[in-house]
């Protein structure tokens, strides 16, 4: 790296870690220029930075250094990854990117490690691992169901727990599958979607249906968990903000010995009938403070989808805190 007043160079010997850093199209470099006051060049396998700030040219290659390290690890780095690290450099100094990423959860099927992506991310992980039962909650696009997937499978493939069990709550069938054609996989696959979306990423669909043949992945709806205890299993309830209160207890009392459970929701987005407080809503008054038992919440900040989406939930936020406000009281 050579460096004079006012610009910075950045030499690759890697032409795979320069296209990862750069970005398709240069993306992640025009985001950089969009994001600092900064000049940005490709020539050849040289990245030149050129700043009128010495303090912006320094977070540059602060963020450049990073990022560089990343793309060595085989990190997929993206424009929401790029905007993450700038915003960190910018608000609390952090120059170690990677420390900013927890290790690898697991690796997809097309190879891909599994990250997290955002603090709040590192810290959901942190508490999966830590405790017996832990709450996810936050809007759409933080990796609640993701993340818990992957770590999952991370347990699974490490003879920590012996099945996944996954569970979603029928709501918009209200709970009344009987009258729906098909055997019960056929009739819940319509709710579990998002759960088979990660798996098929992370397994591959093939892998994932012979896990579900075997029964080492089992699908189930929220109200077919009566009755039964969960030994040696890792079991996730996704979209848990649309249980009832009766069920979210009904629920949490199957984990069995040797378990752990995850439940995800966004508490924004509850769609059980006017006049029903929805379980993860009260499950935070009951439960909060009891050792093993851990809350985690995402935030927009956590939002790793496309970008266009983190604008989505900020604006729906602020439009609703807005609609509070009129209110009368």
């Amino acid at each position: 790296m050579a460096e004079e007043r006012g610009k910075t160079t950045l030499r690759f010997e890697d032409r795979d870690v320069l296209s990862a850093v750069v970005g398709e199209g240069e993306s992640n470099l025009r985001l950089v220029e969009e994001s600092l006051p900064v000049e940005i060049a490709l020539r050849g396998n040289e990245l030149i930075v050129s700043s009128d700030s010495l303090r912006v040219l320094e977070l540059a290659r602060l963020l450049f250094e990073g990022l560089i390290e990343m793309a060595k690890e085989g990190h997929y780095i993206t424009r929401g990854d790029v905007r993450y690290a700038i915003k960190s450099l910018l608000e609390k100094g952090d120059h170690d990117l990677k420390e900013l990423y927890g290790d690898v959860i697991c690796v997809t099927a097309m190879g891909k490690p599994v990250r997290a992506r955002t603090r709040g991310q590192r810290e959901y992980v942190r508490r999966i691992k830590e405790n017996h039962i832990t709450f996810a909650i936050g809007p759409a696009g933080t990796g609640k169901t993701y993340l818990a997937v992957a770590v999952a499978i991370s347990a699974l493939k490490n003879k920590q727990v012996s099945r996944i069990i996954l569970v979603r709550p029928a709501i918009e069938a209200g709970e009344k599958l009987g009258f729906l054609p098909g055997d019960l996989r056929e009739k819940v696959e319509p709710y579990l979607r998002p759960l088979y979306d990660a798996f098929f990423d992370l397994l591959s669909p093939e892998r994932f249906m012979r896990y579900v043949e075997k029964g080492i992945v089992e699908i189930a709806p929220l109200a077919y968990m009566r009755g039964r205890t969960l030994n040696d299993s890792f079991i996730i309830l996704d979209e848990g903000q649309n249980a009832t209160p009766e069920q979210m207890k009904m629920f949490l009392t199957r984990m069995g010995f040797g378990s752990k459970v995850v439940v995800t929701g966004d508490v924004t987005q509850v769609d059980l009938p006017p006049g029903k407080e929805s379980g993860l809503v009260v499950v935070q008054r009951v439960l909060k403070g009891i050792e093993g038992i851990a809350f985690c919440y995402l935030t927009n900040e956590d939002v790793v989808r496309h970008e266009i989406v983190q604008k989505i939930v900020r604006a729906y936020e602020e439009y609703e805190l807005k609609e509070r406000e009129r209110r009368p009281t």
